[in-house]
């Protein structure tokens, strides 16, 4: 289960994690998330920002996703577009901050 709480927020159905054909497939996006400073990519396509979950990637027969820790919840984009995966990098490095 999830929540709705913006445009952004869906509800969270059973999807799996991106494998590693799908996750070489954001090599580019992956390489740009990796220079972000403070993330540490413990196994492919899942990053950490210190001890905690922060980033991971889901896919589903609709597309590819990205999840991006909020508190304790995490809020998913789609990275299916180069316009996606732009929004995705500036919502990193707002949640960054």
């Amino acid at each position: 289960m999830g929540s709705i709480l913006g445009s952004t927020w869906v509800m969270f159905s059973r999807m799996k994690h991106a494998s590693a054909e799908t996750l070489q497939q954001l090599s580019d996006l992956l390489d740009q998330i990796r220079q972000r400073q403070g993330l540490k990519e413990k196994k492919l396509g899942i990053f950490y920002n210190k001890s905690k979950s922060f980033l991971h990637f889901h896919e589903d027969p609709t597309g590819i996703f990205a999840d991006i820790s909020s508190g304790d919840q995490f809020r998913r984009h789609p990275v299916n577009t180069t316009k996606e995966r732009h929004a995705l990098l500036t919502a990193i490095d707002r949640a960054l901050k």
